[in-house]
């Protein structure tokens, strides 16, 4: 299968999901239409783990590593898998070649090229008309190579004149451009101005309403999944995201947290938009990405985190025992977790039926006045401690018994 992987220095190489059937409504990667998507509320994701993800400072995958990332993407439900540039080392090419003839059908190149004023006049020293003469040459030359469905990328979106991109967009959708980024590249947007920006490139780009809008967010302002969520509100319908958030500076938009507000959220506040995304596979994607990258995943991370299902106060966990969604909408099992004890953390805000639920799964029955006497214990213990572990609790009962036999 062969790819188009011999681009300007500024393309980077996408590959397309076939591995997998999806449900009726969503597009498969076999009837992948360049720039149309064949239900109106579908969101194509595009995963930029391999490529943005691994320019957060001190990340180099392996060869093997992007591999095996990319078959887990794969398995994960994304439309399309940003490999990274093939130019810019031979592991590179070696892994994008393995990835293209393994994973899926390599999709033509996506090329990057500075919009804002800032980027122009200081990284570039270029004109906007030079740029966009610039921008023109490389969407032909792509094309010229037989690529039919090609993404043009405009790098610090967020920051530059509205007249330039409507130009810039104009110009690279009639050399042949099928997508458009939009990049807050710096990740300087709140939600208003991103949706108003996606908003107004519609309006005022000839040609904008036949391809497809693409929004590429950044973390700076912790705002990338908000920002993410609103661009496709306005009408955009890919996301470009990462595994658990990971990219330059703060981090992209993170994957599970657009993914799962969409699946969450879709159906009655975002007018049935909705992805192809098996939700159920990205606990282990998260892992595998933590782990190859070298990036571990905050504890109260929201969705992936350690915390992100766990309950410590007593109030909270009294009600998760009564019935869980009194303080969880959504379900771990959702993305993939299992357990037991409802995500209960055992600690000095804890109370009574926590403790007492936990010591009957650990096979103690315990009420009364024994209870109360080990719950005593408990909280004593707790107040010099983060957290009780079973062992812990299990010395407890063992002790309280052994009293009891003297």
């Amino acid at each position: 299968m062969a790819s188009c992987i011999c681009m300007p220095s500024s393309s980077s190489l996408f590959v397309c999901n076939n591995g997998r059937r999806r449900k009726p409504s969503a597009v498969t990667c076999c009837l992948h239409t360049p720039n149309r998507i064949t239900h109106s509320q579908y969101v194509r994701i595009l995963d930029t783990t391999l490529r943005d993800g691994e320019q957060s400072p001190g990340v180099s995958f392996t060869v093997d590593e992007k591999l095996a990332i990319a078959k887990q993407l794969a398995l994960l439900g994304v439309d399309i898998i940003e490999v990274g540039y093939p130019f810019a080392s031979p592991n590179d090419l070696q892994a994008a070649k393995l990835i293209a003839n393994e994973v899926g059908n390599p999709r033509p190149s996506g090329t990057h090229a500075a919009t804002s004023d800032i980027h122009l006049e200081h990284k570039l020293h270029m004109s906007r008309e030079d740029a966009i003469h610039v921008a023109v040459e490389m969407v032909s030359y792509i094309k010229s190579l037989g690529c039919n469905d090609i993404y043009f990328g405009a790098e610090d979106a967020g920051r530059s004149d509205p007249r330039m991109l409507y130009s810039i967009f104009e110009e690279v959708i009639k050399a042949g451009a099928t997508t458009i980024g939009v990049g807050d590249t710096v990740g300087s947007l709140l939600p208003h101005e991103f949706s108003r920006m996606i908003s107004d490139i519609v309006a005022n780009t000839p040609g904008a309403k036949d391809v497809i809008l693409s929004a590429h967010c950044h973390n700076d302002l912790g705002l990338a999944t908000a920002n993410s969520l609103a661009s496709i509100a306005a009408g955009a319908r890919q996301l470009d995201l990462s595994i658990n958030g990971i990219g330059e500076r703060a981090g992209n938009a993170a994957l599970e947290e657009v993914v799962m507000a969409i699946a969450a959220r879709g159906e009655d506040e975002m007018g049935g938009l909705h992805t192809g995304i098996e939700t159920r596979h990205i606990a282990a994607t998260s892992k595998m990405v933590a782990d190859y990258s070298g990036m571990p995943v905050q504890r109260h991370k929201a969705i992936v985190g350690a915390h992100a299902f766990a309950h410590e106060s007593g109030i909270h966990q009294d009600g998760m025992l009564k019935f869980k969604k009194t303080y969880e909408f959504l379900s771990p099992e959702a993305i993939g977790l299992h357990r037991a004890n409802l995500g209960i953390v055992l600690g000095k805000h804890s109370g009574r039926h926590a403790l007492k639920t936990t010591l009957k799964q650990l096979g103690y029955d315990v009420e009364g006045e024994t209870l109360d006497k080990i719950f005593k214990q408990f909280k004593t213990m707790a107040d010099n401690k983060k957290a009780i572990s079973n062992s812990e609790l299990e010395s407890l009962v063992a002790d309280h018994m052994c009293s009891l036999a003297k």
